[in-house]
């Protein structure tokens, strides 16, 4: 395809780009947005998880001329309609709307929106069709209107602060000066009286202006319950193609509120940090009456002093990072700030850097006796919540308002006497953690290397002592070799004379010089290797799990009755080779568990997971009991819907009430953990149960011990025949309350028993006696087998359903970890350090491994940096990968298993369970093609072969139909026959160790390893795995990695059977599903009812006051929620978080 030219716009145009409400793929709509900019255009950028209402709004005070969109989580239906009736509803209903969603929107949809009034919804069709530039150009095209070519606003609708009003003013006098010039002029004439106090803002780039005036503008919001606040925020044009990004408002959390309006304006000349049209716009501003009004500049360069003409009080932002203290004499604004914010105070020299400043500042203001104190001059963290720099710092800002403007604006703002200090999550004297494993590593590699070629020394000359002695092989091993060394004596006795006895007395003084730089451990991993041989010979092998004796059986028979070892074994005889390949290789269960963590693979459970996740929680229990009938062990994945996962409740609010239910069960209180697990007994030991669920990770773990520890009280209940009893009491209960006990809906499916569902609506506490409850408890959370995935790192790299800023997510991660130590939870991972996303998001292979493991160690360090002990934590870990097609999947477990293992031993001392990385494969979803949709069971089989062969622990196989819908039953067994037929037919997979002994994988181990230790060795240049994400570096390389293979896919370099090369005749469209899996109507009514009627039942203030004050007091807070968790619903539990714990910042 030739490149397509961009359009170029004839007005200045101005759109909004976003992703939906708990949508967090946003690389799509940053690309998209990157290519809408450079097409000329000024875009304002909200970035992910904007809800319906933010983004109207935001249109409608930038006065937009479009809105883009991509919706992929389901509910766009609702989503779409929503904001086209809130632009309307607003008198706004000019500004289009354009969206897509890959093959989410079905075409019956796309025409069922474009009926109701979308501009256009693009498919993956028209995708492929017009390109990306061409479809960016279609909606420039349609977007290009004149907007304040006609003005009929009046002062009294600007009083009133309307925001379409004030906008458009704003526009006109942007665009069409001469339009505007009657209005401005009655502005003026308005203000001349206005006492209206105007804060400026300026500063360097990439200072932190944004989030500091976020933070600004939370306390005021806070400080002043009645006041309100206007910002103006500019960024510069670019000169080559008149396109801009408006950037601010993706950092901002408090500005969508009744109280604030903001506008941001692009400098549309060059070289500027301002644009011409600012002072009209704060004229604007003041004309509707807005209390306080702050300005913020582009940062360009040093930032020029021209901020000091539009302002009252001004602010300049700087970092530590400005070089040598002369630089400061070159700063003008240094002479003419009333305030100095040294930001982003966690970066090197930051107290050196506050101490120079100061000092200028002195100088250039002549403050020769001031105490130093006492200027205003302040070391802030914007990005951190509740920093206490940004306290002081914003009384200084609101003192120096009223004592300069003479502002109406007194604050009672408390603040403290610290200074900010980084809340530090890896120690600074920590931050080279993954070169230190990385020399570790390769140490481990350099000395094995030394030790194998000693040993293929010592090989040859015992093969010469053989020689010269005359003796047979097997004779001489016997009598030759002892755990010490050679047997001189018995050497020196097949001498045939002197001479030989010479030469023989020279081979073994050879032998023992040599011998000395072998290490004793190598030794008898040679003189053991034929008992270890004969091991995997004898029928039956027997060792030891946890003081339990297990015996297995080493060989399988086929039909044509060979026998066919479960282990295979290499045929070397030197010692250099055999050395190797056990300190390399080894055999299944040993050191560096190359081949797998346990000598045998576990019989009676398949690694093959039951996948479910849609509607309600009745639905999704009844797809579990379908998919596990019959099947010896049960291990269920839970996939939640997009409310769940952003910690949200159901809400009949319609961008909310599309998504309950889709593409994930809606899981919102204990009563729906119940009913989802019903009829599972969570503490069996053939029970295993995922969770794919991150931010509010903490809080449906609470709901899942919850309800297994409410199982257990049942079956104790029946027992002891105490049912009547506890009937009575939560009759009596419901009785006083007055609402209505909650229920399973609809028959119970075949094969639950009802287990789970005696105890709906109350918990064990409240019908046992305290010390019987604590006991079942006790034991309940030591049994339960699974994982929830809660791996927050890569979810900022790559998925993005963050909720709580990154410090205070960390936090909760590590008060689980502590919990589970405490409380002996042995069996549950509390965390799935996840590849997989980071692979979904466009991620090769290497980059997925690499980052993955490097967020797994950052756990490590984290964990003991809170002083937990490395051998109670490293059990509770577990990882997740994606498996695709390319070559490197053939190995992506080994290695990592290998790395982790030789880190975990030889860095961290760690004992053999830690040392063991227990890791779940889930096909590649990236590998799922919405066309010829039946060839993607083809490469979901490929890929279930590379992850049994590789020994992964547990497999999940997607269904053919993922692409394009919710997967049918149909469909799912398919997923799962996949893996089944591998392990139960092909013969070649009743070998457990197939890879080993192949000359290119062990090539591609060595390849793939080095690899990632010089990833690890990038990552640790930028500061360990956090200060990397500070400057985007992972979510970058993932992203230009997507956009790599999606340009090789476009052009048919990289060709992809039925999507583009062997097409069918048709064209290979893509498909539409058969069978399209959404929630009912019924499904959404009753999680709306049930929440609702938990709301009644029980009053959670002083609860969630309690775990508030808990989160504030550095206490274990998954403790409280433990608690929390029993009567409190999951939004209820995330909002109190945000007040302590602080909400996600977004970035680009």
């Amino acid at each position: 395809m030739k490149p397509i030219a961009p359009y170029k716009p004839k007005h200045k145009v101005r759109i909004v780009t976003a992703a939906s409400l708990f949508d967090g793929h946003d690389a799509s709509i940053n690309i998209m947005r990157r290519i809408i900019q450079a097409t000329g255009v000024e875009v304002i950028h909200l970035g992910h998880d904007r809800s319906v209402d933010e983004v109207v709004n935001t249109a409608i005070q930038e006065d937009a001329n479009a809105i883009c969109l991509t919706s992929y989580q389901g509910g766009h239906n609702e989503y779409f309609k929503y904001m086209y009736d809130l632009l309307k509803e607003k008198g706004a209903e000019h500004i289009k709307i354009f969206g897509g969603g890959g093959g989410v929107i079905l075409p019956s949809e796309i025409k069922e929106l474009m009926d109701y009034g979308i501009a256009r919804i693009y498919s993956p069709d028209d995708g492929r069709e017009m390109g990306l530039q061409g479809m960016i150009n279609d909606l420039v095209a349609q977007s290009d209107f004149a907007v304040g070519d006609h003005l009929n606003v009046t002062i009294e609708e600007l009083q009133k602060k309307n925001p379409k009003a004030i906008a458009r003013v704003i526009s006109s006098a942007e665009n069409f000066p001469e339009v505007a010039k009657g209005t401005l002029e009655q502005i003026h004439d308005k203000n001349k009286n206005s006492k209206t106090p105007v804060l400026g803002i300026t500063g360097t780039g990439g200072a932190g202006k944004s989030s500091l005036v976020d933070e600004l503008v939370r306390r005021f919001l806070i400080d002043f319950p009645e006041k309100t606040v206007g910002l103006i925020s500019v960024d510069p044009s670019k000169r080559k193609t008149g396109g801009a990004l408006l950037g601010d408002r993706i950092r901002m959390n408090a500005i969508n509120n009744p109280r604030v309006y903001m506008r941001s304006l692009a400098t549309r000349q060059s070289n500027l940090a301002l644009s011409k049209y600012v002072h009209e716009a704060v004229e604007v501003l003041k004309a509707a009456a807005y209390d306080l009004i702050i300005l913020e500049t582009s940062g360009i360069g040093q930032s020029d002093t021209e901020i000091i003409e539009h302002s009252d009080v001004s602010l300049y932002v700087m970092t530590p990072e400005f070089g040598a203290a002369t630089q400061l004499e070159k700063i003008d604004m240094l002479d003419f700030a009333d305030l100095v914010a040294i930001n982003k105070f966690d970066k090197r020299g930051a107290l050196d850097a506050l101490r120079d400043v100061k000092k200028q500042y002195m100088r250039n203001h002549q403050l020769w006796e001031v105490n130093q104190d006492e200027l205003p001059v302040f070391g802030t963290i914007a990005s951190q919540f509740n920093d206490p720099g940004m306290n002081t710092l914003y009384k200084a800002v609101m003192d120096t308002l009223v004592a300069k403007a003479d502002a109406d604006l007194k604050s009672t703002f408390h603040i403290s006497d610290e200074m900010s200090e980084k809340v530090f999550v890896i120690p600074p004297s920590r931050t080279r953690y993954l070169s230190e494993i990385a020399e570790n590593n390769r140490n481990y590699d350099k000395k094995a290397l030394e030790q194998v070629e000693v040993a293929q020394k010592l090989y040859g000359i015992y093969k010469t002592i053989e020689s010269v002695s005359n003796v047979i092989g097997n004779e001489a091993k016997q009598s030759f070799l002892d755990k010490n060394g050679l047997n001189s004596n018995g050497i020196l006795r097949y001498a045939q004379d002197d001479s030989d006895k010479d030469f023989l007395s020279l081979l073994l003084k050879e032998f023992d010089r040599v011998k000395l730089d072998l290490d004793p451990y190598n030794w008898e991993v040679i003189t053991g290797w034929d008992d270890k041989v004969n091991k995997y010979k004898n029928p039956i092998y027997s060792f030891k799990v946890r003081d339990k004796e297990i015996k297995i059986e080493t060989h399988t028979e086929s039909l044509s009755h060979t026998q066919i070892p479960k282990v295979a074994l290499p045929k070397y005889q030197a010692w250099g080779d055999i050395l190797k390949w056990c300190l390399q290789e080894n055999v299944p269960g040993e050191f560096p568990y190359a081949s797998g963590l346990y000598p045998f693979k576990r019989t009676g459970e398949d690694p093959a997971r039951m996948f479910a996740g849609e509607g309600g929680p009745e639905r999704t229990n009844k797809r579990f009991h379908y998919v596990s009938q019959g099947m010896p062990a049960k291990r269920l994945s839970t996939a939640f819907d997009s409310v769940t996962l952003y910690g949200n409740d159901p809400d009949l609010r319609p961008d909310i009430y599309g998504k309950i239910g889709n593409a994930g069960v809606s899981i919102c209180c204990l009563d729906d953990a119940k009913k989802l697990y019903s009829g599972f007994n969570l503490a069996d030991v053939m029970t295993s149960v995922s969770m794919t669920i991150n931010g509010p990770a903490p809080m449906l773990l609470g709901f899942f011990m919850n309800a297994a520890i409410d199982q257990q009280c049942e079956l104790y209940i029946k027992e002891h025949g105490l049912e009547q009893e506890v009937e009575a009491k939560i009759a009596a209960l419901y009785k006083e309350k007055g609402t209505e006990r909650p229920k399973y809906h609809g028959k119970l499916p075949e094969g639950n028993d009802g287990l789970g569902l005696m105890l709906l609506g109350v918990t064990g506490d409240q019908v046992l006696p305290e010390q019987v409850y604590q006991e079942i408890k006790t034991k309940t959370i030591a049994q339960v087998r699974g994982t929830v995935q809660a791996d927050i790192l890569k979810e900022d790299q790559a998925q993005n359903t963050c909720i709580f800023s990154t410090e205070f997510a960390l936090r909760l991660m590590g008060d689980v970890q502590e919990y589970f130590i405490e409380h002996n939870v042995r069996n549950f991972y509390s965390v799935s350090i996840s590849g997989y996303h980071i692979a979904e998001a466009g991620a090769n292979p290497i980059t997925q491994l690499a980052l993955t493991l490097s967020n797994g160690f950052t756990y490590v360090e984290y964990y003991l940096s809170r002083g937990m002990d490395i051998n109670k934590f490293g059990p509770n870990l577990s990882f997740f990968f994606s498996n695709g097609i390319d070559p490197e999947y053939a190995v992506i477990g080994r290695v990592a298993r290998k790395i982790w293992a030789k880190a975990m031993k030889y860095k961290y001392g760690a004992n053999e369970r830690a040392q063991m990385l227990k890791y779940h494969i889930q096909t590649s979803g990236r590998s799922l093609h919405a066309q010829e949709i039946d060839f993607n069971d083809i490469r979901t089989t490929l890929q279930a072969l590379y992850a049994i062969y590789d020994n992964c622990n547990s497999l999940h196989t997607n269904a053919y139909d993922e692409a394009i819908t919710t997967p049918t039953e149909e469909s799912v067994r398919r997923a799962m026959a996949i893996q089944l037929i591998i392990n139960k037919e092909l013969g070649l997979a009743k070998n457990e160790n197939p890879l080993q002994g192949s000359f290119i994988i062990e090539e591609l181990t060595d390849l793939v390893e080095e690899a990632v230790l010089m990833e690890f060795d990038r990552i640790t240049e930028r500061g360990g795995v956090l200060g990397a994400m500070e400057t985007m570096y992972q979510r970058s390389k993932i992203q230009e990695e997507s956009l790599y293979y999606e340009t090789l896919k476009h052009n048919g370099e990289f060709p992809i059977i039925g999507v583009n090369t062997f097409l069918s005749s048709k064209g290979s469209p893509t498909v539409l599903p058969a069978e399209v899996i959404r929630a009912t109507e019924e499904e959404k009514q009753l999680q709306i009812k049930t929440l609702e009627n938990l709301h009644k039942t029980y009053d959670t203030k002083a609860l969630l006051k309690d775990l508030q004050q808990k989160a504030i007091h550095n206490e274990n807070i998954f403790e409280a929620l433990m608690d929390v968790c029993k009567v409190c619903s999951l939004g209820e539990i995330t909002t109190a978080l945000f007040e302590v714990g602080g909400q996600y910042r977004r970035n680009m």
